[in-house]
């Protein structure tokens, strides 16, 4: 039986099956025109609020670039805050600065950033990422945006999109200075890349992607540079790995996979496009699934607990097991909302079915002024009493 990875359905051509295309107005034919632009934003800027471009170090001591969004008239107020970052492979000028441009209008201060090695952030080594450093990065903005003036440092949450929501949760276990933490779209990127969509990976694949990585281990050394890679690695029909270096093609194929289109549909037309995003132009390194295998993102959930989760899916999305199954894992208190119709891609920059009223909610329910600090549940480990 065959094994794929739904991200990288660029390669299903591969097999000769034919899969229909959703959206009539996808198409391979598109050009992306001035959005070459490294200064081109894929949203409108809120006439509500005002955009500045900040800079932060993690703890690692790199320098991290994100937008600062703040409300207009908001002088003389400390307000709550929300950092953001996300889908994974995108860049602040796509989906999370959308998101942050649309929580600000809504009253709150919000820090959208490119993680480290991606976009304006430093990092020697580009297009790398590192579950423990993506996870670093979100405590690193609540760091900056916890030291301005106008923000209430108590008052703190966490929005992370797409394959950055299991980096969103996983920064909450530990640091507890994010007081709520929201999610859109979410990836478990640790669980996709060592165990491949919906767990499909059998363990002898499972061991040849890992041989497949040690070799490439090997190759860059001798070649001093590291090479680009599929980071979700597909198996064609035959069961053999298959190698590329774009996450998404020049162009789109005949006949795409769903998933494949609506990925097409934003990442490389002009709806998303961004040209420092790694999913609009290029890959990750090939050796990027290493640490992914080792570092299992979203391990200690219970932690999270009294703080609050909101888990956003679209009912048609084919990511939507890995909301249900945190749903599942995660304490109270928890809300999962469907959103009818949708599709993965759908919640990147969908306004009109993005539940921002319900984001909106969650966050002034969890980080009113002068709410008291959640107590632990007496038998949350184990107590006998």
């Amino acid at each position: 039986m065959r094994k794929i990875s739904l991200f990288v359905l660029t390669y299903l051509m591969l097999s000769g099956q034919p899969f229909a295309q959703t959206k009539s107005n996808v198409q391979s034919t598109k050009k992306i025109k001035d959005v070459n632009k490294t200064d081109h934003y894929t949203f409108q800027l809120s006439d509500k609020v005002t955009r500045q471009e900040v800079t932060f170090k993690n703890r690692y001591g790199i320098t991290l670039t994100g937008d600062l969004y703040t409300p207009k008239n908001s002088a003389n107020q400390k307000l709550p805050a929300l950092v953001l970052s996300g889908p994974f492979g995108a860049v602040k000028e796509q989906s999370s600065g959308l998101y942050a441009n649309e929580m600000a209008a809504r009253g709150f201060i919000t820090l959208a950033f490119d993680p480290s090695f991606t976009g304006e952030s430093g990092g020697e080594v580009r297009n790398v990422a590192s579950p423990d450093i993506f996870t670093e990065d979100f405590s690193a903005a609540v760091d900056y945006i916890g030291l301005l003036p106008t923000v209430d440092r108590n008052r703190i949450g966490a929005i992370g999109i797409c394959g950055l929501s299991g980096m969103a949760l996983t920064a909450a276990t530990s640091d507890t200075r994010i007081k709520a933490v929201a999610t859109a779209s979410m990836y478990d990127m640790s669980r996709s890349m060592s165990r491949s969509h919906k767990d499909s990976y059998t363990l002898e694949q499972r061991q040849k992607v890992m041989d497949y990585l040690s070799q490439q281990r090997w190759t860059d050394a001798e070649n001093g540079k590291f090479a680009l890679g599929l980071h979700e690695v597909p198996f064609d029909k035959n069961g053999n790995l298959v190698k590329g270096t774009r996450v998404l093609p020049e162009a789109l194929p005949k006949n795409p996979a769903p998933v494949l289109a609506a990925f097409f549909d934003y990442y490389r037309t002009p709806r998303g496009f961004h040209a420092r995003s790694i999913n609009s132009t290029t890959a990750w390194t090939a050796t990027t699934p290493m640490a992914f295998f080792n570092f299992p993102l979203a391990a200690n959930l219970e932690m999270i607990s009294p703080r609050p989760i909101m888990l956003i899916a679209g009912e048609n999305a084919h990511s939507r097991y890995y909301s249900e199954d945190v749903y599942k894992m995660a304490s109270e208190p928890k809300q999962l909302v469907i959103v009818p119709k949708a599709d993965h891609v759908d919640l990147y920059d969908q306004v009109n079915i993005i539940p921002f009223d319900k984001l909106t909610a969650f966050f002034n329910e969890h980080l009113k002024a002068g709410k008291p600090a959640p107590k632990e549940k007496a038998a949350a480990y184990g107590s006998a009493n």
